[in-house]
């Protein structure tokens, strides 16, 4: 199968090569990385972000990454991106009237955009991956970009869910999750040096709904145990930033400042040791999150406590790789974490058990599977046929959103 991958915004090729690269734009790299493996032809479309870069790379035979010229050659966040977005549209349209795809696939509401108007005359198939909805002022782009598309994917049953509440038939979605490179996050290893504490460890953005200060609560009933918090801006940056210096206060309030430690952003390279030096990692977010990290931990053998919102209730399974808990309940938090940090044969049977899910299920050989069923499920004639709206989407979007639009 000929397959266009689309990622307007977050260059694959970077993630390729940087070992620090994590987000969507590792997925769609890794992705890409295992089809091809399988034996499909790939093209990769990004939007050209530095005017050093070739407007194609070959990564292999039948491989390759195009830069798409849209807009200044500079990096721009989403709302700078979408303006361009009728220049991309114009290039890709171009390409496709020489040589089709067998199929699109697009990340993102904005590269769906892009793949909706490219192939609005066509009947190339489009499967749209928006790595969770964005809702609120682009919920209608997202519900036409989703009409547009012959099927949906969804990377957890909660996303499916937001999907049809959108409006979407629930025969069009398919379910691909979010992988975890298994050779990487693996339970052998070095792990970062750590104290004589049991340690508890939590990723997050330092952004309220990350729960990190129930953590903080509940530290105060769990004892000898310290708390590593990773994420948000870079340690030097940590100064002023008000969530941090909000949790600064509870930990002074609730007297845990010298259990907890802040340590920032830190490259994705470091997460496996760092993972491996905790004893459990916690992922107590308030609202609805795939949990990547929670499965990276499972990868590491580690078991998890997380709370049962979203992807986390459905990758992270209870009394078996880990225990879920109510989110916003520090109460029942701290319960779960002396359950397991008192119990170290419980810990490495939950860890164990862990490890073999994430390889079993999350491991990228098998989440490149569930992709190709996703796309074999969008591509029958009698599906083709039923696609909705493409030129409706054109029409209602072109005046607020694409400049340049191909003429026509």
């Amino acid at each position: 199968m000929k397959i266009a991958m689309i990622s307007l915004h977050g260059n694959p090729l970077t993630a390729l090569r940087d070992p620090d690269a994590a987000g969507r734009r590792l997925h769609v790299a890794k992705l890409s990385e295992e089809l091809h493996r399988l034996g499909h032809e790939l093209s990769i479309y990004t939007r050209r972000t530095d005017p050093r870069l070739p407007e194609r790379v070959l990564l292999a035979d039948g491989f390759e990454v195009v830069h798409v010229p849209a807009g200044p050659a500079e990096a721009l966040d989403q709302d700078g991106v979408v303006p361009h977005t009728g220049e991309f549209v114009k290039a890709l349209t171009i390409e496709w009237a020489a040589g089709p795809p067998d199929l699109i696939h697009a990340h993102h509401w904005t590269s769906g955009l892009a793949a909706v108007l490219s192939a609005r005359r066509t009947a190339i198939p489009i499967v749209q991956s928006f790595h969770g909805l964005g809702g609120a002022d682009s919920a209608d782009i997202e519900r036409l970009v989703a009409r547009g598309a012959t099927g949906v994917v969804a990377t957890s049953a909660q996303e499916a869910g937001e999907l049809v509440r959108l409006g979407v038939r629930r025969s069009r979605i398919s379910t691909v999750p979010w992988g975890v490179d298994t050779s990487v996050f693996t339970p052998g290893g070095p792990a970062t040096a750590r104290t004589g504490r049991l340690r508890v460890l939590v990723t997050a953005d330092l952004a309220p709904d990350d729960g990190v200060d129930d953590l903080i609560v509940a530290l105060t009933a769990v004892s000898h145990t310290e708390l590593v918090v990773v994420g948000g801006p870079p340690r030097r940056f940590l100064k002023g930033n008000a969530e941090y210096e909000r949790l600064c206060e509870l930990m002074a309030r609730n007297a845990v400042a010298d259990r907890v430690s802040v340590i920032g952003r830190v490259p994705h390279s470091e997460m496996p040791s760092l993972i491996r030096s905790a004893d459990v990692v916690a992922c107590p977010r308030r609202r609805p999150s795939f949990g990547i990290v929670a499965l990276e931990a499972m990868a590491c053998g580690v078991p998890v406590v997380a709370s049962a919102t979203g992807g986390l209730a459905e990758s992270v399974v209870h009394q078996v790789t880990g225990l879920l808990v109510p989110p916003h309940n520090p109460t029942l938090l701290a319960r779960a974490l002396r359950a397991l940090l008192g119990d170290e044969v419980r810990r490495q049977a939950l860890g164990a058990a862990g490890q073999d899910r994430v390889t079993i299920r999350y491991g990228w050989d098998r989440v490149g599977l569930d992709a190709v069923r996703a796309y074999e499920h969008a591509t029958g004639p009698e599906v083709i046929t039923a696609q909705r709206g493409p030129a409706q989407v054109y029409t209602r979007l072109r005046r607020p959103l694409v400049r340049d639009e191909p003429a026509g």
